[in-house]
């Protein structure tokens, strides 16, 4: 007797788009989704960065399917199982998937990188992904994207909190890029190897008082501009945060402009793109895993020194730092999801009241809600006077299909 497919989850609109394809291969839902900028005058329809998603999402899994409708305004998606880097699948070289970024992507790395860190722990194989092309940003950009040092010091420690060891995870930047000229591409190359594939995360219970901020790390880089510029960011954040944390270390990472073959030269010629330089902070609390992270970038037009970047940057931090609760705004979605795809027990989180009441936590609890996940409970937190909240998740406990032994 055959079986019947579950009944299209029908939504609208460009945002979130990465995170309802996430939500659609984890619970195994074939999504609809239209009116994606259908009145832009000049670009209606899917953007080149979602498109580069897509071709990812199916080169990471089996039997997907995805349907684009001809103005580009309305996709059907019907997921597949999550195989990661599996020789005859998507792995090209050896056991790792070729990902090409097009030069015309205006979003950072880790807009790839969260998602996917979401679907590798549920996938048959290791997620083993090497990012290059002349679209690989792994600064922070000017439309809210993490730099890859925050993702690296800030998001990925958190999936030890749900038994997915964060040791097993290796993220190498073998070629660090800025945003190009006009905000867009950058030529940088990331390779991520995700090893640790898990049957359920852990239920979490992350409803403690925040404690206090014992140290502050971050790095300071800069690409194809002088390596002074990363001075000048350190002395200027050091001169905020040493009022606050004694403990304070900041990386200098300098690097080439990456060359790439220039397409308005008929000689054959190469450029060099992605020039420019940020800062990324992260503070650590007493409390093991409550992390805060900032990111700071000079935009892609220029005219900001490098003193008012690391100002800028460390007062972004302290304002992360103020909004309480125990993750940030930054990774709470990352942290929301991996509780909702855990296992059939109810989880608690602390969180700020300005981060829960954001429009994208919002979203994101509609978003799970449409695709089966249970609602959340909400309460104040009596133990403190804070503003702080407790959510209370319960998991789905779908799991990873895609194994047989976890």
């Amino acid at each position: 007797m055959s079986t019947s497919r579950p009944e299209f989850v029908k939504l609208t609109g460009h945002k979130n788009f990465t995170q309802r394809l996430v939500l659609a291969t984890l619970t195994g839902r074939p999504l609809h989704i239209s009116k994606i900028r259908p009145n832009s005058p000049n670009s209606p329809g899917l953007a080149p960065h979602e498109v580069s998603f897509l071709r990812l999402l199916e080169a990471i899994t089996n039997g997907s399917s995805m349907q684009i409708s001809y103005t580009g305004t309305t996709i059907t998606y019907l997921p597949g199982l999550i195989t990661g880097a599996v020789a005859g699948y998507g792995a090209s070289d050896g056991d790792i998937v070729e990902h090409n970024i097009p030069a015309t992507c205006t979003r950072g790395i880790t807009y790839f990188l969260l998602p996917l860190c979401l679907l590798a722990p549920f996938s048959k194989a290791h997620m083993n992904v090497r990012f290059s092309g002349p679209g690989v940003i792994t600064a922070a950009t000017e439309t809210g994207d993490l730099s890859i040092d925050s993702f690296r010091t800030a998001i990925l420690p958190l999936y030890d909190l749900f038994g997915i060891p964060a040791v097993r995870i290796e993220l190498r930047v073998l070629q660090r890029s800025c945003t190009g000229q006009r905000g867009n591409g950058g030529a940088g190359i990331v390779e991520l190897r995700f090893a640790s594939q898990v049957r359920l995360p852990k239920t979490l219970h992350l409803h403690r008082n925040p404690g206090r901020i014992k140290r502050i790390r971050g790095v300071a880089y800069a690409t194809g501009v002088s390596a002074s510029n990363n001075a000048r960011m350190i002395h200027s954040a050091r001169e905020v945060l040493n009022a606050f944390c004694a403990d304070i270390h900041i990386a200098a990472q300098y690097d080439q402009a990456p060359l790439v073959a220039d397409t308005a030269d008929k000689v054959g010629g190469k450029k060099r793109m992605g020039i420019g330089f940020g800062l990324s902070l992260v503070a650590e609390s007493n409390i093991t895993g409550m992390l805060f992270s900032a990111d700071t970038i000079v935009p892609s037009k220029g005219g900001v020194v490098p003193e008012d970047i690391g100002k800028r940057c460390a007062y972004q931090l302290l304002d992360s730092i103020s909004q309480g609760g125990c993750v940030s705004r930054a990774a709470a979605p990352t942290v929301l999801t991996l509780m909702a795809m855990g296992s059939e027990d109810v989880g608690r989180l602390r969180i700020g009241r300005e981060i829960i009441g954001s429009e994208e936590i919002i979203e994101l609890a509609r978003d799970l809600k449409k695709f089966g996940a249970s609602s959340w409970g909400i309460r104040d937190v009596d133990e403190d006077d804070t503003d702080d909240i407790i959510i209370a998740v319960k998991g789905s406990g779908l799991g990873n299909v895609s194994r047989k032994v976890a």
